[in-house]
């Protein structure tokens, strides 16, 4: 059967920067798997909701699939493909997800005779509990991603899944509320209060991508999971105080439960499109959150992570607990 993947200069390319790939899939060790398992230390959404950073795999089945080119992304795009994925030539999520955990304990192997890193933090590091369905590409682009969250929420080792968005695939997040097949948090991620800043920061493929992102809003109102909006600040791009109601406005009709405000981070291939000088600092973050999240409706501070320039503001009328993962199920 013919099947759709990477040539094989790309894939050459992402197993040189130690991504683990299959098809059109790969699995990589984020920078915060790697820091769990050297120092301990773990990501924000380790600080802000429990998830376990060095049993977290994160993995897309869409790697090289998306619809925007958006400026601050720190993925390689210049090697993204189409639009589609045709079912007739797509892995299956079973297949997938067994062929990406071999990738992943192959990329965990130097761990093992590491003197700094516990070997049974390696050992459970092989054994992920949590998924983020993210990495790279668009992961809703994927045909069978119902199957796929299913799939992996019917695993008796995972505590969570997330998947995060562009929302350009109004009717895969429709299908996934339809068909029962929600992951434990969806992210929709907001750059823009706009159309024209839209366009202008993703560089969207679709003629209609806003009216696409505005669908997916309405839709993740009616999403029955933890729900989170995921604004990216990009200095002069979509920082300015006119923004800031208009940033309130669309949040409010989320129904979002968590609002998570980050500032663009130079690093990766973003480096080619935008500078060091678009990064906000910590304080401006938190300046520029609070007033977005006054905006926006009851929404309280809760914490916030200076090294990843990342604040976490909590909805007081939701009824959804900060931890995703009971904290007296963190050492299990």
């Amino acid at each position: 059967m013919h099947r759709l993947g990477f040539d094989e200069n790309v894939a050459s390319q992402l197993r040189k920067a130690q991504y683990g790939v299959y098809h059109h899939s790969a699995v990589a060790l984020c920078h915060w798997t790697r820091k769990a398992l050297t120092e301990g230390i773990g990501c924000y959404k380790q600080t802000f909701y429990g998830v376990e950073a060095h049993r977290c795999m994160e993995f897309s089945p869409a790697a090289m699939y998306c619809q925007n080119r958006c400026e601050y992304c720190w993925r390689p795009i210049e090697f993204y493909r189409t639009l589609r994925m045709d079912r007739r030539w797509t892995d299956r999520p079973e297949e997938i997800v067994a062929t990406l955990l071999r990738e992943r304990r192959k990329l965990l192997v130097g761990y093992m005779g590491n003197p700094r890193v516990d070997r049974d933090r390696v050992r459970q590091a092989t054994n992920p509990t949590h998924f983020a369905i993210s990495l790279s590409g668009e992961p809703t682009i994927y045909p069978y991603l119902p199957e796929l969250i299913r799939f992996l929420k019917g695993r008796k080792e995972t505590k969570s899944v997330f998947l995060v968005t562009n929302g350009q695939e109004p009717t895969m997040l429709k299908r996934l509320i339809d068909e029962d097949s929600l992951p434990h948090q969806l992210y929709l991620s907001m750059n823009a209060a706009d159309e024209s800043t839209f366009i202008e920061i993703n560089k969207p493929f679709y003629r209609d991508s806003w009216r696409r992102w505005l669908e997916s809003l309405q839709l993740l109102s009616q999403a029955n999971c933890r729900r989170v909006i995921r604004v990216t600040f990009i200095r002069g791009k979509n920082t300015n105080q006119e923004f800031v109601p208009l940033f309130g406005k669309l949040i409010g009709l989320s129904g979002a439960d968590f609002l998570e405000f980050k500032s663009y981070m130079h690093v990766g291939r973003s480096y080619t499109r935008l500078t060091a000088a678009e990064m906000l600092a910590m304080d401006e973050v938190l300046s520029l959150a609070s007033r977005i999240a006054k905006s926006s409706g009851p929404f309280e501070y809760l914490d916030s992570s200076p090294v990843s320039l990342v604040c976490v503001y909590r909805n007081v009328d939701s009824r959804t607990d900060r931890w995703l993962v009971p904290q007296t199920q963190k050492a299990a």
